[in-house]
């Protein structure tokens, strides 16, 4: 135990400001002492119980509240643990932690300090704690679900199932090395790691095969707006957004710059991004800044809405299709239909376009069906239903090392044992890095910095 566990923290771990009920929580070998000096008598372990809480030594009553009484190794953290659960008025919560601050060796607790304890006393590895700060940060029924999958321990489980299939082809390929003499079974032995090997290997690829789905569905699915000048652009961010996020004029160019409004689109969060018309080179400098920031968002988009009008594809289809990417799963619509003599003619006459969603951004025809389509790709670039994605691109990165190694194993040779296990070794530690195992010092106050004070 480092010496800053060998004091006890607290902190309020509900939201600040007024509230029904506030719930403060402390951690440490002193948290006993905290309950039988605020609200004695100390209560049954785990149970609820109602206590009037005091001020040490004065005695003056604060507040009649809940507490608990978690003894460790059975809690959060795996240390002693006592929640006081008051009133959620700033006076009472105020009374309380400078109660809590009076009785000797109780200090602040750091932002993440509860769950940091919690993944160094092995209640929690890196994958659990990246999914509480997740379910944390949800903002969509869908990031939630993953959150909660991640944070039950469903990733960890994966990875650390893999390391242990390392772990053992380690120890087996030790009888290759110590028993280079005993005839045909080490040559077994070690054609057997090898086959393992690269049946890990190819289940590690299937797993980082998914589209970054997981990591899509964490920061949010970026669906760009895009298309001519003044064909509605910023019309239909508006429409979709319910609110005025973009300036909307007639004159053609206004939207300079890249705007973003973030959207729970049927339980899945997506960026929504309008962008800078694209047309013929212009000789305003501004306007061909954000011309090239548009092009940009086109080349890291999942989705790309390509917007054009109807009156500009009665002008011409090459006019309102030019700049458009030649991308099959490019979202087609056509604006301003409520403009056209016979849409579906209109949209027959222009190849490509007969899957186009018709609408119009003024009167709001068609938007239904735009949302339902835009949910239903959403769905499908989030991959929500699968049970075990990646997350973050640490995970990615550590995986690409371990399948490095990996690989390297599958194509060594019997005659050199020493350098297959040492490549064993490295893919197992690779591994053991994304669950906390091994070598994550460097990672800790990045990962835990993300937290609020109180978790």
């Amino acid at each position: 135990m480092t010496a800053a566990h060998r004091d006890t923290i607290f902190a309020l771990s509900s939201g600040r400001g007024r509230a029904g009920v506030a719930v403060i929580r402390l951690s440490g070998a002193g948290a006993g002492a905290v309950v039988d000096a605020l609200a004695a008598p100390r209560p049954a372990a785990r149970r609820v119980s109602l206590r009037t809480i005091v001020r040490p030594g004065s005695g003056e009553p604060l507040d009649r509240g809940l507490v608990l009484w978690l003894p460790g190794p059975e809690s959060f953290t795996g240390e002693d643990m006592a929640e006081f659960h008051v009133h959620g008025g700033p006076a009472v919560i105020s009374g309380v932690l400078g109660a809590i601050g009076e009785v000797g060796g109780m200090r602040p607790a750091e932002a993440g300090e509860f769950t940091r304890r919690a993944f160094e006393n092995g209640r929690l590895d890196l994958t659990e704690v990246e999914g509480i700060a997740d379910m944390i940060d949800a903002e969509t029924e869908a990031q939630r679900r993953q959150a909660l999958r991640q944070m039950e321990g469903a990733l960890g489980t994966l990875y650390d199932r893999w390391r242990a299939d390392l772990v053992a082809m380690m120890a087996e390929l030790e009888a290759v090395i110590d028993f280079p003499d005993e005839g045909d079974v080490p040559a077994e032995l070690a054609a057997g790691i090898g086959r393992r090997a690269a049946d890990l290997a190819d289940e590690m690829r299937a797993h980082m095969d998914d589209g970054r789905r997981g990591e899509r569905l964490r920061d949010g699915i970026q669906v760009v707006i895009a298309g001519r000048p003044n064909v509605g652009k910023s019309s239909l961010l508006n429409q979709l957004a319910r609110r005025d996020a973009a300036i909307v004029a007639e004159r053609a160019g206004t939207t300079r710059d890249v705007i973003e409004v973030h959207l729970d689109l049927a339980g899945y969060p997506v960026i929504l991004v309008d962008t800078a018309g694209l047309r013929e080179e212009t000789g305003d400098e501004i306007e061909r800044e954000g011309m090239a920031r548009t092009r940009n968002r086109l080349d890291t988009a999942d989705l790309v809405v390509w917007v054009t009008s109807a009156p500009d594809m009665e002008e011409g289809s090459d006019g309102a299709l030019s700049d458009a990417p030649v991308d099959s799963e490019t979202l087609w619509v056509v604006n301003k239909s409520d403009l056209a003599e016979d849409l579906s003619a209109l949209l027959k006459s222009c190849p490509g376009m007969t899957r186009a969603i018709p609408i119009s951004a003024l009167t709001g025809a068609g938007l239904d069906g735009l949302i339902a389509e835009l949910a239903r790709r959403a769905q499908a670039l989030a991959g929500e239903g699968e049970h075990v994605v990646m997350t973050r691109a640490r995970h990615r990165a550590a995986l690409g090392e371990c399948l490095e190694h990996l690989d390297r194993v599958v194509s060594g040779t019997i005659s050199e044992p020493e350098l297959v296990a040492e490549d064993l070794r490295r893919a197992a530690h690779a591994l053991g890095r994304i669950v906390g195992r091994v070598d994550v010092e460097d990672l800790l106050d990045a990962i835990f910095r993300e937290f609020c004070i109180g978790k």
